[in-house]
């Protein structure tokens, strides 16, 4: 059907606005929640997310493997809703089990790259609208340690993938959402992969 984007930062208003695009999109919505509850806080955090969707809405946990998720999801659902990339990217940056012992952080992002093309891909060409939700993080100070400006900069190009797959994209401000991919200038000309390899 179609790939949405929907992107925004932290408080921004990104996640009301999806979900509202989820109940006007069709009855029947898979909510897919990349977050686990590693600590307290965000176990509370999971909790409201919880309380506030609807409770027809099939909710799915799933920390890593989202393309398999929109597979197994995509013939039962209307909408496929994934919230957030940006807490599925953290998930697969952290964890050491995903690559062989001594992999290069060069071997880690290329890996999540892959993994975002795959979901770009299918996720495109799925029969139900798949809405996802991703945090702008790039925007504000350069964080001050390796670990944070790689996640920065993977964040940033799993976006730039995932744009370029989707039919819509959205920008929320305040509250505010703008579809931006219509109003992008040269967007189909010359357009590149965030790996800097040319379509």
């Amino acid at each position: 059907m179609a790939l949405v984007l929907v992107l925004g930062g932290a408080r921004s208003g990104k996640s009301d606005f999806a979900e509202e695009m989820a109940t006007s999109s069709g009855s029947r919505v898979v909510y897919v929640a990349t977050a686990a509850a590693g600590d307290d806080e965000m176990a509370r955090r999971i909790a409201h997310h919880r309380r506030r969707r609807p409770a027809g809405w099939l909710t799915v946990e799933e920390t890593h493997w989202l393309e398999k998720v929109v597979r197994q999801c995509e013939k039962q659902a209307d909408v496929i809703l994934i919230d957030c990339l940006t807490m599925w990217v953290t998930n697969l940056l952290l964890d050491e089990s995903l690559l062989p012992p001594g992999s290069s952080v060069e071997d880690r992002e290329c890996f999540i790259l892959e993994q975002a093309r795959q979901l770009g891909r299918t996720a495109s060409a799925s029969p139900a609208r798949v809405i996802m939700v991703a945090n702008e993080v790039g925007m504000g100070l350069v964080p001050e340690n390796a670990l944070g400006r790689l996640y920065r900069d993977v964040a940033g190009r799993v976006n730039r993938l995932l744009a370029r797959e989707a039919e819509e994209v959205y920008l929320v401000v305040a509250g505010l959402p703008v579809e931006i991919k219509s109003l992008a200038v040269g967007r189909r000309v010359g357009a590149q992969d965030p790996a800097g390899v040319r379509r």
